[in-house]
């Protein structure tokens, strides 16, 4: 593990398997919060964990109990490779074509065993998908894998999976047990060819073609790659399945999701979630979810998580704003988003998802936003609204809050 240095101090970044840690684990990221950083915690759109305002000289005893509590890597250099994103529901959705979980297992032991891997980009991602009912479909993935039936997985390189017909469509087929093997070929044929600059795969692929790309990845392996998937499209995803009370498998527990506000939250409520799961999901939306809960308690569950402030209703401001880290934690931020945002929420339309960026990096989400406020200057924006070019310059909060009321059809 590693701590990067940030304006607000250092910043240290805790990769989870599929978003999970269990509730002990979530206390003792808690206790190092408040022990060596700020007591901030940053849920992030990986469903990963950060935290933040790290202090001189505690760097060693937080990332000790860190990997004491088994959130560090298996292998040392490793930590940067567990990039497999599942589904937040991922073994425990009963209509998902199948539980993807024992497969992704094996494909992070193989990402951290394998020392050659350890050069790819921190950046370089993988998905892994099962079908499931929630799912985050709009990340592009430089390599991604879904489930066509309990047998059977289709591949992408650098996107997502097709949901439309005009979207590109998966490149091949294999079945599920060729799937590690599959993997291994394509990462080590892309630090065959990629050169240093190419740290993603679309860089890769903007050089060379898919279908020379492929080639080399057949000559890797001992079984033919079907390059026939026709038309196959992924189902739906529904994102308002992140909030409330959602049965959990088949049997007599429930998972509960919330909304975490603006991706961040102090040791003192990562606590407390941890008093109410034995088990608990970060997802790509910056939410959690909260695992094996007894039917009994989940309506109470849900007051509980209200009380703390998170959102578990997506019509909540909340649960519809996207902030990055801002100025008051980024040198690169021309303004302090969290608190433009905070002042946002005061004033949201009652529909409509809203970005706020503190610059062109657009760190906070990796899928597109129906709008996103750019910063240009500390407290304006340029605003964006389903299309690459701004509708509206150097909005002030309260003016950009103005246009929104005004594009609601509602309003």
């Amino acid at each position: 593990m590693r701590i990067v240095p940030a304006r607000d101090g250092g910043l240290c970044r805790i990769r989870l398997a599929w978003g999970e840690l269990s509730a002990a684990q979530a206390r003792v990221v808690a206790e190092v919060a408040r022990a060596c950083g700020s007591g901030f915690i940053d849920a992030t759109n990986r469903a990963n964990l950060q935290i933040r305002g790290v202090r001189e000289g505690s760097q060693e005893a937080l990332i000790s109990r860190l990997v004491g509590a088994g959130l560090g890597p298996t292998t040392p250099g490793s930590d940067d490779l567990r990039n497999v994103m599942l589904s937040p529901l991922a073994g425990l959705d009963p209509h998902a074509v199948l539980d993807v979980t024992p497969l992704a297992s094996a494909l992070l032991d193989q990402l951290q065993r394998d020392t050659r891997l350890h050069q790819l980009s921190p950046k370089f991602a993988l998905m892994l998908d099962g079908g499931e009912r929630l799912a985050m479909l709009d990340h592009p993935h430089d390599v991604w894998l879904s489930a066509v039936s309990a047998e059977r997985f289709v591949f992408g390189l650098a996107g997502c999976p097709p949901r439309f017909e005009s979207d590109a469509p998966a490149l091949g087929a294999v079945n599920r047990v060729h799937v590690p093997a599959l993997v291994d070929a394509l990462l080590h044929t892309f630090l065959d060819l990629a050169l240093p600059h190419h740290t993603r795969m679309r860089d890769l692929l903007a050089t060379c073609s898919i279908e020379a790309f492929l080639g080399h990845v057949q000559d890797k392996l001992n079984f033919p790659l079907a390059q026939d998937v026709g038309n196959w499209r992924r189902s739906p995803s529904d994102a308002r399945l992140r909030f409330g009370v959602h049965p959990q498998g088949t049997g007599d527990s429930v998972c509960v999701g919330a909304q975490v506000p603006l991706g961040r939250m102090d040791a003192a409520a990562l606590s407390t979630l941890a008093d109410l799961a034995p088990r608990l999901r970060m997802t790509p939306w910056q939410s959690v979810m909260l695992l094996d809960v007894p039917t009994a308690n989940a309506h109470a569950v849900v007051d509980q998580l209200t009380a703390l402030g998170l959102a578990t209703n997506p019509d909540e401001p909340f649960a519809r704003l996207i902030a990055c880290a801002g100025s008051q934690g980024c040198a690169k931020s021309f303004t302090d988003t969290k608190a433009d945002a905070q002042l946002l929420a005061r004033s949201m339309p009652s529909a409509g998802d809203v970005h706020l960026s503190g610059c062109a990096r657009s760190c906070a989400a990796a899928h597109c936003v129906e709008t996103t406020l750019m910063a240009v200057a500390p407290g304006r924006y340029d605003l964006y609204h389903q299309a690459p070019e701004a509708v509206a310059h150097h909005l002030t909060i309260e003016q950009a809050a103005r246009w929104l009321a005004r594009s609601t059809p509602d309003a």
